[in-house]
């Protein structure tokens, strides 16, 4: 008999929220616990309603800090928070809002909220959010990601006083190497009165490059402060049984929030994060349909991912000459507008990039770590105006990215894994809008290709073969663009 996978009761009883986004939209007004002013920065920006993970997540959070940041009675630790939701269902909003809000009142300035992201646009993104709803209330937002000298961050963090440092922020947004950088050679930052500890694309960050700094940033929570003085007064314990000394002080807890598209069920892997009691929400599920006789059928049990409601999925079998005729069939003779195109290295969306520039006729870009982070964001500025019609990028920089308006999502090199996949199209057909993602798959790929989709739960992918035939009338010219290539690189 098959070994069956024994889930901790937290994975394997989750609360599920709803996963069609459109139907489900909750008025801000009806979602409890929201503060006014909180409601009015909503609506200034144009949000009337939540998405079904915003409004179940956001009163959780805030109800995890009803004592404000301090343990409750009794010693009551708050929960530990992850959500497992598809790309684009809103999930940095969902701990925007109650971090904001439970800082409302603060007196002095601390680290009182860390988010902690893989990659330096995504901190970008995330910081830009929390600016929006800190604006007039005096919350102090720290962005870390090296983009600005060591020197300079450090001035951003901390002030030299006579009486010792002081924070300079309330709330940190950082990207894990130069975190960790400050953690261990910036004097006076401190972690000690941390209260939220928020990890995006938590899978990514699990997996072992990350590891070791999650590691530090809860040991840099933990530490025991030396200066004598009123630090004393708030001096952390670990969870653990409550006890009447561990309750005699009062005590900031710590609490991890987790979020991703595709989080990981490997209990394993969890268990390194060390959560504490955790409560999982996640709209990753299968649905049990009652059949006319009373029996009730599970329905795509191995359903492990959830992709965009308004996605259609198709893979066009092919072979590695054709797959630049495809790309510019779609972009040509289809006229696909506003397309990501995903190749799997550096060098080959360079390449790409440049045999299509030597092509002629479309306007692209290519989008990956050989820019510099100011190119980056003029780029994407210019694919959200429609100034490109074609964004050629790797996995790296797709991680997460909210790019704005992307009708196709063409995957030139199939993905490797499913994550990645996932990942990939999940750019497109965004907060319940509707798009189309293409596999360009080789054919001794195919068989492989469709097991991993299989697999994943993924059914409703369409083949959409192209025939020899139409892209004809473009040899001609491709051949004179190799030539002008071969040139170039040479």
């Amino acid at each position: 008999p098959q070994v069956q996978p024994f889930l901790p009761q937290w994975l394997a009883q989750p609360k599920l929220v709803q996963k069609l986004t459109k139907d489900n939209l909750v008025p801000i007004g009806e979602v409890p616990g929201i503060h006014p002013r909180l409601l009015r920065k909503l609506q200034t920006n144009g949000i009337e309603s939540f998405f079904p993970v915003q409004a179940e997540v956001i009163p959780a959070i805030l109800q995890s800090a009803s004592s404000g940041y301090l343990l409750g009675q009794g010693g009551f630790r708050p929960k530990d928070i992850c959500v497992s939701a598809p790309t684009g269902s809103g999930k940095t909003l969902s701990f925007v809002i109650p971090i904001v809000q439970v800082l409302l009142d603060r007196v002095v300035c601390q680290v009182r909220a860390l988010v902690v992201l893989p990659t330096k646009e995504l901190a970008q993104q995330v910081s830009k959010v929390f600016n929006i709803y800190t604006d007039g209330t005096g919350l102090k937002v720290v962005s870390i990601t090296g983009q600005k000298s060591f020197a300079k961050e450090q001035e951003m963090l901390v002030q030299k006083k006579v009486t010792g440092y002081c924070s300079l922020a309330d709330i940190i947004v950082a990207t894990p190497g130069r975190l960790t950088d400050h953690i261990n050679q910036t004097p006076g930052f401190s972690l000690t009165q941390l209260r939220f500890l928020i990890i995006d694309e938590a899978d990514r960050m699990i997996d072992d490059m990350h590891q070791n700094c999650l590691n530090q940033i809860v040991k840099a929570a933990f530490q025991v402060e030396n200066d004598s003085g009123s630090n004393i007064l708030f001096q952390r314990t670990k969870p653990g049984p409550v006890t009447a000394a561990s309750s005699c002080y009062p005590q900031i807890p710590l609490q991890k929030l987790l979020f991703s598209a595709t989080l990981t069920q490997d209990p394993e892997k969890l268990q390194q994060l060390d959560l504490f009691q955790p409560c999982l929400f996640t709209s990753v599920y299968s649905e049990k349909k009652t059949l006319g006789d009373g029996t009730e059928t599970e329905q795509d049990t191995n359903r492990k991912y959830t992709l965009p409601e308004g996605l259609l999925q198709c893979y066009v079998p092919c072979d590695l000459n054709s797959k630049p005729l495809l790309l510019l069939h779609f972009m040509l003779t289809m006229k696909f507008t506003r397309v990501l195109c995903f190749t799997n290295s550096r060098e080959a969306s360079h390449r790409l990039f440049l045999l299509l520039q030597a092509f002629g006729g479309i306007t692209v870009a290519e989008f990956s770590s050989r820019l510099s982070p100011n190119e980056r964001q003029r780029t994407m500025k210019e694919f959200e105006q429609g100034k490109i019609q074609l964004l050629i990028s790797t996995d790296a920089t797709a991680r997460g990215i909210d790019v704005k308006e992307v009708n196709y999502v063409i995957n030139y090199d199939a993905p490797q894994f499913i994550r990645t996949y996932v990942h990939r199209v999940g750019r497109t057909a965004r907060a319940g809008k509707a798009g189309v993602a293409f596999s360009l798959v080789l054919r001794i790929q195919e068989r492989r290709f469709l097991r991993m989709l299989k697999d994943a739960g993924i059914q409703d992918i369409k083949k959409h073969p192209v025939k020899g035939n139409s892209l004809k009338p473009l040899v001609q010219q491709y051949e004179d663009a190799l030539c002008k290539l071969e040139k170039t690189v040479k």
